[in-house]
This record gives structure tokens, C-alpha cells and sequence, in this order.
């Protein structure tokens, strides 16, 4: 297997976004439907910085494919009734809640209707995170297959559907948590860690030549860290390493348009119905 050094999921995303541009445009020119343009309605209750970077990327992703992006802000009040709305619409194709959470009960997940839940919160399908980390792994042509692949970390956005994902693959799974003897990550080809501990990972707990996932997201003094201690990157010119900025993140933005084109180019109850 070819050793690459960087895992660069902005460039993979570039690739998928061309793509997506054709296919909202083709769906454009589908008189099938009552909607030309499909959209995303994101929900939030909080007002972070981090939060707002992550719904502005996806507004803007949105914007550069043609999709419409609608940016909600939930109360404890209005959270159902929007919920509702949204879920009711024909033309949104897709609905997230970006978490995490404030004041809003997170039961409000549960109410997204599963064919809307492009983010995968709801347990039905792959999230759009845990297919970034596959893609990228395979995209720059890493056979999972024949590798010891370490998991740290078993959120439900990251880790533990990347588990299912991968066991139902028949692949080598160990999954850490983040309070774990980590060492034996040494053992690991892969390791993907998705904590939200930033620096949690040490050079000395990576074994020679792996290929290494930071999937975690920390905010230290409204900056943004991932797991991977700063070791790691200065001192282990043998790992293949996703980068601070354009790893995962850019590819899961990719992930969550591709949900929204694929529910898209579904025939709509009223374009099922025969005149």
C-alpha cells in the first residue's frame, strides 16, 4: 500500500462537489417535481463561535451547489412547532440539529423524520461523519480490510456508528475510550480519535508508520484543537496524519449535501401520484 503523508479531505470534497453541482442542476431541468431547488434546514440553540463557523460552512457549501441552506434558532418554545414545519415541507430534503444543545431538549432529534435525518443523529443510517472518515480512508487507498484499525472514543456521531460501520464490514476493531490505557494503540495501523479532548494523543502512543484520523473538536479559548497532542505533528515524520484544518470536516459537509441530493432525486409523493 502507497504511504501518502497528508489525508486531505478538502481536496477529496472538491472532487465530490463538481459532481454535486451536475446533479442539482439536472435536477433543475426535472419538471417532476413542484420544487426546483432542494434544502437543508439546520436548528440550533447556541450561540458559540464554533457553532456559527460550522453552520456557516454548510450555508455556504450549500450555496456553492445550489442547494437552499435554512438556518432556524430553536427555543424551549417554538422547537416542536418548527420541528413540524420543517418535517412537513416537501421541498426541504434534509434536517439537522447542531449540536450540541443548549436549553432545547435533545428529544428533539427524535422528532426528524428518518428520511430527512441527513446527519444520521437518529441511528437509522451511517452519520455523515463516521462515512467522511471511511471515504477518506479509502479514497486515498488504504485497504481497511487487511489493517488493525483502533477506534478512540464512542460518540454517537463519530465512534460508535464508525464501529458498526466497520464490524459489519468484517474489519479488526478495538475501541478505546478516552480514559483507557491508550498504549496499546501502538498495535493500531489506524487510529481514528474523536473525543473532544484536545491533545489526548501523544506521539509515543502511535506505532511506526500509522495512519492517523483526528476527528475530535475542542474549543481552547475559542480556539479550535483536535485530539492529537502538537507531538505528534513535530516530531513523527513517519505518520500519515490528517491535517489541522481540511481533514474530516470538509468531507463530512460533502457527506451531509450528498444525503440531501440523494433524498432529492427521490420521486415526491405529489410527483408519484399519476394525473
Amino acid at each position: 500500500m502507497g504511504r501518502v503523508k497528508v489525508l486531505n479531505g478538502a481536496e477529496l470534497a472538491g472532487f465530490i462537489k463538481e459532481r454535486q453541482v451536475q446533479q442539482i442542476a439536472q435536477l433543475r431541468n426535472d419538471a417532476g417535481r413542484a420544487w426546483q431547488t432542494p434544502k437543508l434546514v439546520i436548528f440550533y440553540d447556541n450561540n458559540s463561535p464554533v457553532i456559527a463557523k460550522y453552520i456557516e460552512l454548510k450555508r455556504r457549501y450549500g450555496q456553492d451547489i445550489g442547494v437552499a441552506v435554512e438556518v432556524v434558532g430553536l427555543t424551549r418554545e417554538n422547537a416542536t412547532g418548527r420541528m413540524k414545519q420543517a418535517s412537513e415541507d416537501e421541498q426541504t430534503r434534509g434536517i439537522i440539529v447542531q449540536l450540541p444543545l443548549e436549553n432545547v431538549d435533545a428529544a428533539i432529534i427524535d422528532q426528524i423524520p428518518l428520511e430527512k435525518d441527513v446527519d444520521g443523529l437518529r441511528g437509522q443510517r451511517d452519520t455523515a461523519t463516521a462515512t467522511a472518515i471511511h471515504w477518506l480512508l479509502t479514497g486515498y487507498g488504504v485497504d481497511l480490510a487487511k489493517l488493525k484499525l483502533g477506534i478512540v472514543g464512542r460518540g454517537k456521531l463519530v465512534g460508535a456508528p464508525l464501529e458498526k460501520m466497520w464490524r459489519e464490514s468484517g474489519y479488526d476493531v478495538t475501541v478505546f475510550r478516552s480514559k483507557d490505557n491508550l498504549a496499546e494503540l501502538k498495535e493500531c495501523d489506524v487510529v481514528v480519535s474523536a473525543t473532544g479532548v484536545a491533545g489526548l494523543i501523544k506521539s509515543e502512543m502511535l506505532g511506526e508508520n500509522a495512519i492517523v484520523v483526528d476527528a475530535g473538536t475542542a474549543s481552547e479559548g475559542g480556539v479550535l484543537r483536535g485530539d492529537l497532542a502538537e507531538d505528534v505533528r513535530t516530531t513523527r515524520t513517519d505518520l500519515t496524519l490528517t491535517p489541522r484544518i481540511g481533514g474530516v470536516g470538509p468531507l463530512t459537509v460533502a457527506m451531509l449535501f450528498e444525503a440531501v441530493i440523494r433524498n432529492a432525486q427521490e420521486p415526491t409523493e405529489k410527483a408519484k401520484t399519476p394525473t
